[in-house]
């Protein structure tokens, strides 16, 4: 017996996407030049975060809009798993990004270059209001893995102004100029575990993992314990795309025309306790006759 809902998610996951592909690739030029002017490798380096961003947002929204078709007889489960791909593609990104800025933070340690603490502190400002707004924009839609990653990039972009008007502020009353490659190591340091949290969490649903906020015994457990069932097996839990968690397993009951009632009972209780909806459960009779039924046909007289 199959149950499933299906999911309509229509343009929820594009519009945020959208607007912030549009905002942060405005903002990254604005950036780029002004770091270029200013010599701020922090500055420098937020604008490159910020044109991967953008790609990134790109990226996103092609997934989004993926994800919106239907179900055919190639992709029988649909398009869900392009907003999983999209994740895995930003986290390994946002990893490259972290070396670079790593190996530029290094040697800019070794050959310190001058900055204009000034100009770096006022573009950093707009910069941290231009990433907070889109941080916003992002975080009001449904937080799918597509949309996660998406705001992972701005996120670090966010910290990277923060640096960065941190760095142009103590290189404007200090002088002190090697704040801007430290604060660079700092924020990739920050970037690391989210973008490896991410990527995780994307493999985890490719490989069909059994989904971490569940355990495959706690729920065989419950399923056994409803009235009618006897016993659980080849139970599986996996994750569809970032929303959705499907199930599948043999039930075995006592009487198989109770079954409907048993079915009801499962799915209730599914959906109650574990939130899955999705559900493949295939009924066995407890006592199981394993006489080939072509035996059991009367002869004909």
């Amino acid at each position: 017996m199959h149950e499933h809902a299906h999911h309509h998610h229509g343009s929820n996951h594009l519009k945020p996407l959208v607007w912030g592909l549009v905002i942060t690739f405005a903002f990254a030029l604005v950036e780029a030049v002004g770091g270029w002017i200013s010599g701020s490798l922090a500055l420098l380096g937020d604008a490159g975060h910020m044109v991967t961003d953008s790609f990134s947002l790109a990226l996103g929204a092609v997934a989004a809009l993926l994800a919106q078709r239907p179900a055919n007889r190639e992709l029988s489960f649909g398009w869900g798993r392009a907003e999983v791909l999209a994740a895995v593609v930003n986290a390994v990104l946002m990893l490259l990004i972290v070396i670079g800025i790593g190996i530029a933070a290094f040697q800019r340690l070794r050959e310190p270059q001058p900055v204009q603490g000034g100009m770096v502190m006022l573009i950093a400002a707009i910069g941290l209001l231009v990433n907070v707004a889109v941080a916003w924009v992002l975080h009001r839609g449904e937080q799918t893995l597509n949309i996660r990653g998406a705001l992972l990039h701005v996120m670090g972009d966010l910290l990277g102004s923060v640096a960065a008007l941190v760095a142009g502020a103590v290189i404007y009353f200090t002088g002190w100029t090697p704040i801007d490659p430290l604060l660079s190591v700092l924020i990739c340091v920050l970037i690391l575990f989210s973008s490896l949290r991410l990527l995780r969490d994307a493999v985890d649903v490719l490989m069909e993992r059994v989904p971490r906020e569940l355990s495959l015994p706690v729920v065989g457990e419950t399923m056994a314990a409803v009235d009618g069932v006897k016993s659980v097996h080849d139970l599986h839990i996996w994750r569809l795309d970032s929303r959705s968690v499907s199930l599948s397993a043999h039930i075995v009951v006592e009487d198989l025309i109770a079954w409907p009632r048993v079915l009801e009972r499962l799915r209730k209780t599914l959906h109650q306790r574990f939130d899955i909806d999705h559900i493949t459960l295939q009924p066995e009779p407890l006592h199981f006759d394993p006489t080939p039924i072509i035996d059991r046909v009367s002869p004909p007289k």
